[in-house]
């Protein structure tokens, strides 16, 4: 069912509790080193603040042990790069919903904005069920707003009971623009796909993608298969993969899967593999399962490359999850850049192009194609539990359109 969006509230004068997904990625000095993240929440933020309204926004960021403050874990970088985007001062609570995101919240004026921080700190985040920790937080504002779609498959503190105990007193409890856009792309692609409806996956496990493989094979036209998981349905074949990454103990499912997807699931025919994980090492082009005692594979080869392509050209709807090869170390990224081109082309075409976040997104963003397809998600785990079929209980308890 439809929920409301932050468009249906009136924010003038009001305070607006905003989970956003702010957990980018930093080098070892913590800078930010993509604030894609970021920028996607700006619709929303802009939303209230340029309207009247006081937005407070918590995150999480890494993986803290939730036992109180961490400085390599702070949002300290993150406000500061925030305040550069929306061109004026944020401000930082050092806590989430303490005594000091309280006396913050309290002077933040109109069109104020406000980072509560990392909600990870604490201990009652991840359990969901502590009180006080949720009464601070549903305290702090007026409405409360889920803008954090790679954090909608979990249901922490932030993400559930905060939107629940606000309800119960009278609150409203709405989407952002940013998750109403990745529901609406993910749910019309599996409800109600154009087609041909190609759905590409990569990445290292088959295990990581059994339920993903399985739902889409039961609404898809063509799944094609790349990255590591490819040497899997290589070795249920009888085929020989060296010293290639693969999943002993997933054979049988893969020849499950092989069974059940018989012209759907489309594997690799060659393959680009080296005696060393290394862009210098000794290269060969095989033919799939021919991989040599020594070698292991690193990429899709150019005619596996070149079938993918024609088949995502001529798609209606392209959903891809997992990058082909190991994108990040030429010349082992050609076969995602082809499969990266083709998909460009299709949007061209008029087909719905959908990259799955994680590594699919991070390839696109560094190959340059993030601004030639239909929509880039930011949420990997989220995307995939999507195209699994799941429904979000996070998503559920906001206020229906």
């Amino acid at each position: 069912m439809p929920k409301q969006t932050v468009a249906a509230l009136d924010p003038a004068g009001k305070s607006v509790l905003v989970r956003v997904d702010f957990n980018v990625p930093q080098d070892d000095s913590g800078a930010i080193t993509d604030d894609r993240r970021i920028r996607m929440a700006l619709p929303t933020i802009r939303s209230i603040v340029d309207r009247g309204g006081k937005a407070i926004l918590m995150s999480h960021l890494g993986r803290p042990a939730g036992k109180g403050f961490e400085a390599e874990f702070s949002l300290a970088p993150v406000a500061a790069r925030l305040g550069e985007l929306l061109g004026k001062p944020v401000t930082l609570a050092s806590d989430t919903g303490g005594a000091d995101s309280a006396a913050k919240a309290k002077v933040l004026p109109a069109g104020g904005v406000l980072v509560l921080e990392n909600v990870r700190f604490n201990k009652g985040e991840k359990k969901g069920d502590d009180a006080a920790y949720v009464a601070g937080l549903a305290a702090l504002a007026d409405a409360y707003v889920n803008d954090a779609f790679g954090t909608c498959h979990r249901t922490e503190a932030s993400m559930h009971a905060v939107p629940v105990a606000m309800k119960q007193q009278g609150k409203p409890a709405v989407s952002g623009f940013l998750v109403e856009k990745e529901i609406r792309y993910l749910a019309d692609a599996i409800g109600a796909p154009k087609r041909p409806f190609v759905a590409i996956l990569g990445g290292k496990k088959v295990s990581d993608k059994i339920a993903v493989i399985e739902n889409l094979l039961s609404i898809c036209d063509h799944v094609l298969i790349g990255g590591a998981m490819a040497y899997t349905f290589s070795l249920a074949r009888g085929g020989k993969t060296g010293k290639s990454l693969v999943e002993a103990d997933k054979v049988a499912l893969a020849t499950e899967l092989l069974a059940q997807g018989k012209g759907k699931l489309v594997l690799p025919v060659d393959t680009h593999c080296a005696d060393d994980f290394s862009g210098t090492a000794n290269k060969k082009i095989v033919p799939a399962g021919e991989i040599p005692d020594g070698f292991e594979g690193l990429d899709i080869g150019p005619e596996t490359a070149r079938r993918y392509a024609e088949i995502i050209r001529s798609a209606g709807t392209v959903v891809w999850n997992g990058p082909m090869g190991v994108f990040e170390m030429p010349p082992f990224d050609a076969g995602t850049k082809a499969v990266a081109d083709a998909v460009a082309d299709a949007t061209n075409a008029g087909a719905v192009t959908i990259i799955g976040g994680g590594d699919s997104a991070a390839a696109v963003e560094q190959l340059g194609y993030a601004d030639r397809v239909s929509h880039v998600s930011t949420g990997g785990g989220a995307s995939l539990e999507m195209l699994e079929g799941k429904a979000f209980e996070t998503v559920a308890v906001l206020d229906d359109a």
